[in-house]
């Protein structure tokens, strides 16, 4: 089958098509015909060497992907071959073909294609356990989402609207902040001209938001914790602007404030699993209402890996850019 390979970690320039072994689903496992993936920023920092794949999992590139399948392994029993599938992967969906568990796949919803369904898994899963499940959201709080144009940010302003939040975001544009305006955030702000921590305060009356849904790290700590109501949460999701910063343990302190960490791709299988059986139950259902619908910026062929991956880089894009596989 042909995959996405490159021989030493680099820039994007290396990523080519190359033919690589079909896998074989094994105990509890389907295959896909993937009919498209989505690119995440995780697998920039693979392709750089700096995110390895966790043991024993495909090493080509890719989070998500949908797709149909064509095989199902003993003992699998949740999907038939033919059946529209979108999943969760440690790797592997940037191939015509991939493996994974019965249980980290879902159903595509009726209303999807399988080009925009390829756009789900990783950032709306992302979601659910951050802000929801980690994060204990409740209806009639307050989130603040950095990155609001992002694949994650997208997700996070239609699930927390949809669940009843009140959506904060920033992104790095005017044209991106009124777009997440549309989206649905209450308020969004330009954070490379206006100080986000001011604009909480004001839009809060001073109080604060309840939640904050961080990939920056580093360079936002401070503002972030300032930015929090009495009890609020901050989680962390990346450190793309730096992994160091000083902790002010007073403030959290007399504000009763919580710092949580989150990634999704190392989890054992059986938290993706129970955190794919509570997406489906609980989210899944607003796809096929259309209160919730992925942001696909654009879809590029994999033969294309290259251009997907600078515009990512560059953070030109607004959602996701999926890459159309067969």
């Amino acid at each position: 089958m042909r995959a996405v390979v490159f021989d030493r970690p680099g820039d994007e320039s290396g990523l080519h098509l190359g033919e690589v072994p079909t896998p074989a689903p094994g105990p509890r496992q389907i295959r896909l015909r993937v009919a498209a993936t989505a690119v995440n920023r995780a697998d920039l920092l693979q392709r750089r060497g700096s995110y390895p794949p966790p043991p024993g999992e495909s090493d080509i590139l890719g989070l998500e992907c949908a797709g149909t399948v064509d095989a199902v392994g003993p003992g699998a029993t949740r999907f038939a071959p033919g059946d529209r599938v979108m999943a969760l992967l440690a790797g592997g969906g940037y191939a015509e073909a991939v493996v994974c568990d019965e249980r980290v796949a879902l159903p595509v919803p009726a209303a999807l294609g399988l080009e925009e369904a390829a756009a789900v898994p990783e950032v709306f899963l992302t979601v659910w356990l951050t802000v929801f499940s980690l994060g204990a959201a409740r209806a009639g709080e307050t989130l603040l989402v950095h990155g609001g144009g992002s694949g994650v940010g997208t997700a996070a302003i239609q699930l927390g609207t949809a669940r009843g939040l009140k959506v904060l975001c920033t992104a790095g544009t005017d044209a991106k902040v009124q777009r997440c305006r549309e989206a649905g955030a209450a308020h969004a702000c330009n954070y490379r001209t206006e100080d986000f921590g001011a604009r909480v305060a004001a839009v809060t009356e001073g109080r604060g938001v309840d939640l904050v849904l961080d990939s920056i790290g580093g360079p936002y700590l401070e503002a972030n914790l300032r930015s929090l109501a009495p009890g609020g949460r901050l989680v962390l999701i990346g450190v793309m602007g730096g992994k160091s910063a000083p902790l002010d343990l007073g403030l959290v302190v007399r504000k009763r404030l919580q710092v949580i960490g989150s990634t999704l791709r190392s989890r054992p299988l059986e938290e993706k699993a129970a955190l794919c059986a509570d997406f489906e139950l609980h989210a899944l259902p607003l796809f096929a209402s259309g209160r919730c619908r992925p942001v696909v910026d654009r879809v590029l062929p994999l033969a294309e890996v290259a251009a997907a991956h600078r515009v990512v880089a560059a953070s030109e894009h607004f959602g996701k850019v999926v890459l159309r596989v067969s």
